[in-house]
């Protein structure tokens, strides 16, 4: 008898073993199937592995102090996501978002397997599409360099299977739907011709919207388990890409409304029935009218955000048409303000650059000036180092996404 019970814990012992090491090999080998499934009354679900998945995200971009746009978080040999990623699992996030992968193919994919193997996290990558190399939607050339590299990202990281989905631009649109306002604008001498401001903007909407469709149809043939969004500012011009990027995925802008979203799922509903992700959202803790941090009124609303984008999604009463949300974000970026000084890099400035009335509680501040971009942070950062690291304070807006996510 003895013999057969020591035969038997044996054998279950083995089986063990293999199953947790096939888990393991499973969790590290081989890409998810995420894909988008349609409900009844035009809602959305997007499922991972046939699962729902809802996206609760953070922008994760932890630029050091003193350090600028160059910083490559994924090269950092303090490995800022190890604590970050400790911090972002306890409150309920599940997903981060980058606007691009890191210049080392060998570090970012161990930053990838760190963040869904240990802590659970999936990675949405992104692609600037050029918009900071002086584009030009029009010109073959640009669209043929551009799309090379994006369908290099693609083929590179898209086995990872802490992969969820890819995003293509990012407030692109900004270089075509404002006018002389725009930001790299780019134009063309048939363009010009036109006399229609209005008819302008369209023709540059078409050649960005379909340069973005050519991507996408071409990383399906890639990549057929992660789907593909076109990134937005807001909802303008959105009509267009209706009718020329059937093969985008999922509709994903970034909304600086306050704290209200007011009809923006139905006006996408209505615009482009899609699944609506949302990319960036929130507030900055700087009240610029009283000329102190507020953390109380980041907190208020990031609350009203995340509770109305919920309210959006399958299982809420809304629309139906969310998959989820990424909060604007993680940690403060002291170099943004004067983005040229090296000095003020070193230096957590509290001028505004922008303003915005959906911000009402610092609205009169001096010239209506009340956006501050170096404190839009739900974990602000101190110059004292905790392992090298600028130590992470989390704020009231971290603890109500954690109260809200977890």
């Amino acid at each position: 008898m003895k013999k057969i019970t020591i035969a038997i814990i044996l054998g279950i012992s083995i089986v063990l073993i293999a199953s947790a090491l096939i888990f393991t090999f499973s969790r590290i080998k081989g890409a998810d199937k995420v894909y988008i499934k349609t409900l009844e009354g035009k809602r959305f679900q997007l499922a991972v592995n046939n699962k729902p998945y809802i996206i609760k995200g953070m922008v994760y971009n932890p630029v050091p102090i003193g350090q600028n746009h160059e910083y490559d978080l994924w090269s950092d040999s303090l490995k800022p996501h190890m604590v970050d990623g400790e911090l972002m699992k306890q409150a309920g996030v599940n997903t981060i978002r980058v606007y691009q992968p890191g210049r080392h193919v060998k570090n970012t994919k161990e930053t990838i397997r760190d963040l869904y193997n240990i802590f659970g996290i999936r990675v949405v990558i992104g692609h600037w599409l050029g918009f900071w190399e002086d584009p030009n939607y029009v010109d073959p050339l640009f669209r043929e360099r551009v799309k090379k590299d994006v369908l290099d990202m693609v083929r590179t990281y898209k086995d990872e299977k802490g992969i969820l989905l890819w995003i293509l631009g990012n407030e692109n649109n900004v270089s075509f739907s404002f006018g002389p306002q725009s930001t790299n604008l780019w134009t063309t001498d048939e363009i010009e011709k036109l006399d229609d401001p209005y008819l302008k903007r369209q023709a540059r909407a078409r050649f960005y919207y379909s340069f973005v469709n050519e991507i996408a149809k071409e990383i399906h043939e890639i990549d057929p388990n992660h789907p593909v969004a076109l990134a937005n500012a807001e909802l303008t011009d959105i009509e267009v890409a209706k009718e020329v990027t059937p093969d985008i995925d999922i509709v994903a802008c970034s909304i600086y409304r306050g704290k209200s979203f007011g009809s923006f799922f139905r006006e996408a509903q209505k615009k482009f029935d899609k699944p609506i992700l949302i990319t960036e959202l929130g507030c900055d803790r700087y009240d610029a009218l009283l000329e102190k941090e507020n953390q109380a009124v980041q907190a208020e609303f990031i609350e009203a955000e995340l509770k109305e984008v919920e309210k959006n999604t399958f299982i809420g009463n809304g629309i139906g048409n969310s998959i989820g949300c990424f909060v604007f974000e993680w940690t403060d970026e002291w170099w943004k303000l004067e983005e040229n000084d090296a000095y003020a890099w070193g230096v957590h400035d509290t001028g505004a650059s922008w303003s915005n009335g959906a911000y009402y509680f610092d609205i009169k501040a001096p010239q209506n000036m009340n956006i501050n971009e170096e404190w839009w942070g739900v974990c602000e950062l101190k110059k004292n180092k905790l392992g090298g690291l600028d130590e992470r304070i989390p704020t009231k807006a971290y603890f109500k996404v954690k109260e809200l996510w977890k």
